[in-house]
């Protein structure tokens, strides 16, 4: 299955206003933004857990990160309630469910094999704190590495927003939203750059609070290699 799977074109997903797709867990759906592969995939989700659903006891062959959107998201290592941001690395396992339901953004095999660097952010924990590069910009970061670079940013209410040589860009809309390219993105709605393409939005007139990843995209993504 390959969804948005060209990634040297700019790619656009209104999560909001597409259907939740079942996935093979009872009362766990989904909202496919960019996927390569079938069960076992490169992928880019919104997952929604029912509340009381679960799914099975698995192992993070090739990584899992995640922000919780709503409710609380929990497994055998403790709750994460909204606003929780969790990278899962290689070789990680765990039992995701959710008693009272949850909604989570997720990226499954997009890690570096051999990454193990666990890590739990709280952002509602952590201030924004105002970039002095970018004017009308406040920054929470999540994770930095060579390879990539991802936090959450504030943006002022018109706000212009300029990004080149990012390496690749991923933004999903949290609250607020921007236009960038003719385009308006309200609360969850997902854009994807190329690495040689800028960025150019402007905030709306209630500001937009994003979820930002950049850097990841430099070296073509690929499927994910399984039984070797």
């Amino acid at each position: 299955m390959n969804v948005n799977a060209d990634f040297s074109q700019r790619a656009v997903v209104h999560a909001a206003d597409i259907p939740w797709v079942a996935s093979p867990m009872a009362g766990v759906d989904r909202r496919m933004l960019d996927r390569i592969g079938d069960e076992v995939a490169r992928a880019t989700s919104i997952v929604r857990y029912a509340p009381g659903s679960a799914f099975s006891p698995h192992v993070h062959t090739g990584g899992e990160e995640f922000l919780v959107l709503d409710g609380v998201f929990q497994d055998e290592h403790g709750d994460f309630p909204v606003g929780t941001y969790v990278r899962n690395p290689p070789t990680s396992s765990h039992r995701p469910s959710s008693a009272e339901g949850a909604t989570i953004l997720v990226k499954l095999w997009q890690f570096d094999p051999e990454d193990r660097t666990a890590v739990t952010v709280s952002t509602h924990d952590t201030t924004a704190t105002p970039d002095p590069a970018r004017a009308g910009v406040a920054v929470v970061p999540l994770y930095r590495d060579t390879r990539e670079d991802v936090r959450i940013e504030h943006w002022s209410p018109g706000a212009r927003i300029d990004l080149e040589g990012h390496g690749g860009a991923e933004i999903l809309v949290l609250g607020g939203g921007f236009r960038e390219n003719g385009e308006t993105f309200a609360e969850m709605s997902w854009l994807r750059l190329p690495p040689d393409m800028a960025l150019a939005a402007v905030a709306g007139p209630e500001g937009a609070r994003v979820w930002i990843k950049t850097g990841h995209l430099a070296r073509p993504p690929r499927a994910p290699v399984t039984g070797a």
